[in-house]
């Protein structure tokens, strides 16, 4: 154990340097003048002359190589300055900080609600093979891996909040009002959790001991249960971490759509207005935050599934 997470921890500062560098590099290459935008956000209606856009450029220190300008952000992002907003002019890593507490709600409410869905449903539908509630279960999870969430938020708006008027549309601060971006948001990853848990339990029931278990008169619901449910749920273990990642890029369209003041409603309106700093901190926040997550899941994993060892031979 102490060896695996040693290793892994020693790659996680190589990771985060090489997705910081892309994403720094990807970003000064997109069309527009930082420092023109700025200026015409501070003063609407006024063309920015020349000379103001350069002492803008200054001050931003983006009149620096890009080599010079990448080294100067990662040298103060080592101790936890990210740079101020260009709008703002505020600390970035303030703004980060107030905006992952709505983004934390809404994903981990969506996480549940998926996990709370695919595994019973994905345990049911492999007990029940060629059953009409397979075919359903089946024909439901295609379905919702096909739909797009901006698509189910907007109809989920048009339905539940416009038609019924049983849920809010837009906002934060009541339980109510988390009730439709955690359906629009959870779909996707519920209907990948489901087919990942109804193979992994085929699987599993085709194994020898279970066939043993059979034989030894145990009825299917003790088979179920006791044999083979928890080595049917392992794969999940994993793919919640990965799902992890997804809810969270996908928090960017939601929280735009249903005006969730969270991380992914920021990184919008900093895409927007090219406010670098804020961009590059997001990617860097949520890198980091997705990369431990996958780390707690792989630990797990290996803890719950003694056929993973920790040593010299690592699966």
């Amino acid at each position: 154990m102490g060896a695996y997470l040693a290793r892994r921890l020693v790659t996680l500062p190589l990771l985060l340097l090489g997705i910081s560098g892309v994403s720094f590099i990807l970003l000064n290459l997109a069309p527009g003048d930082p420092a023109e935008i700025v200026l015409r956000q501070r003063h609407p209606g006024q063309a920015p002359s020349p000379a103001a856009v350069a002492a803008m450029r200054t001050e931003l220190g983006l009149d620096s190589p890009l080599p010079v300008q990448y080294a100067r952000w990662v040298s103060r992002a080592i101790s936890g300055d990210l740079g101020r907003s260009y709008v703002t002019e505020q600390p970035v890593s303030a703004q980060l900080t107030r905006r992952t507490v709505p983004t934390l709600v809404l994903t981990g409410s969506s996480l549940a609600l998926a996990l709370l869905v695919a595994v019973p449903v994905g345990i049911l539908s492999a007990l029940r093979r060629g059953s009409l509630a397979d075919a359903v279960a089946r024909l439901a999870a295609l379905v919702g891996a096909a739909v797009p969430s901006y698509a189910l938020a907007y109809g989920l708006i048009i339905l539940f909040a416009i038609k019924l008027s049983w849920l809010p549309a837009l906002g934060y601060g009541s339980p109510a009002q988390v009730v439709l971006p955690s359906i629009a948001l959870s779909l996707a990853p519920m209907a990948q959790l489901m087919r990942l848990i109804r193979a992994s339990m085929l699987d599993t029931l085709g194994e020898d001991y279970v066939r043993t278990a059979r034989a030894k008169g145990l009825t299917e619901q003790t088979v179920a249960l006791r044999h083979t449910l928890r080595n049917a749920l392992l794969p999940a273990i994993g793919a919640t971490g990965v799902n992890l990642g997804y809810l969270l890029s996908g928090a960017v369209i939601v929280e735009t759509i249903f005006t969730w003041p969270g991380l992914g409603q920021l990184m919008v309106g900093a895409v927007l207005s090219r406010d670098y700093p804020v961009v590059q901190g997001f990617v860097t926040y949520i890198a980091v935050v997705v990369l431990l997550v996958n780390l707690a899941a792989d630990v797990a994993l290996r803890v719950a599934d003694p056929r993973l060892r920790f040593g010299s031979v690592e699966r």
